[in-house]
C-alpha cells in the first residue's frame, strides 16, 4: 500500500524542514549575512567557514566567525578607536549536600529521631542527600580591534 500523493508531499515537507534546521549557528549566520560574507577575501571567507581569525579581519567577518559578543567595550588608544568584544561560556559546577532528616533509628538507636546522613537501614540518604548542578559564567574568548580591524584575539578559558 502505497500513500497518497498529498501525504508524500506533506512528509517530504517536513523531513526537508527538519534536514534546514540541522544547520550549525555559523552556517545559519552565513546564510542570513549573504551580502556581508560575498565581500569578504576568499582568504577570509575559508576562514570563518572554519570558525577562525586573523589580525586585520573586520568586525563584520568576526561576527560571521564567532557570533555576536556577550560584552563590547569601547574606548580610544593612541587616538584610534577601540573595542574590544568578549564571549562568554557556561561550564556545569556540581553541588552534593549532606544535611540532617528525620528518619527511623539513627546510629543504631530505635525509634523516630533527627540523624545527619543515613537515617534508615531501607534508604540511607533519605533525607541525608542532593545534589545540584550550578552553570557557572567564564570569559570564554575576547576579540580587540583598532579602527574595525582585528588587533588581537583570545580563544579558552580566560
Amino acid at each position: 500500500m502505497s500513500l497518497p500523493s498529498f501525504w508524500r508531499a506533506a512528509l517530504s515537507l517536513g523531513v526537508v524542514a527538519l534536514l534546514a534546521s540541522c544547520a550549525s549557528p555559523l552556517e545559519k549566520r552565513i546564510e542570513r549575512n549573504p551580502d556581508l560574507f560575498a565581500k569578504l577575501s576568499p582568504t577570509d571567507q575559508v576562514l570563518v567557514r572554519q570558525g577562525r581569525l586573523r589580525e586585520g579581519m573586520t568586525q563584520e567577518a568576526v561576527f560571521l566567525a564567532w557570533g555576536r559578543p556577550d560584552g563590547v567595550a569601547e574606548g580610544v588608544q593612541k587616538g584610534l578607536k577601540t573595542e574590544q568584544w568578549t564571549y562568554f561560556g557556561s561550564q556545569p559546577v556540581y553541588t552534593d549536600t549532606f544535611y540532617g532528616g528525620w528518619g527511623w533509628g539513627g546510629w543504631g538507636a530505635p525509634g523516630w529521631r533527627r540523624g545527619w546522613g543515613y537515617c534508615g537501614p531501607w534508604d540511607p540518604y533519605w533525607g541525608g542527600y542532593g545534589s545540584s548542578v550550578t552553570y557557572v559564567p567564564y570569559r570564554a574568548a575576547s576579540v580587540s580591534f583598532r579602527n574595525d580591524r582585528v588587533t588581537e584575539y583570545l580563544r579558552g578559558p580566560q
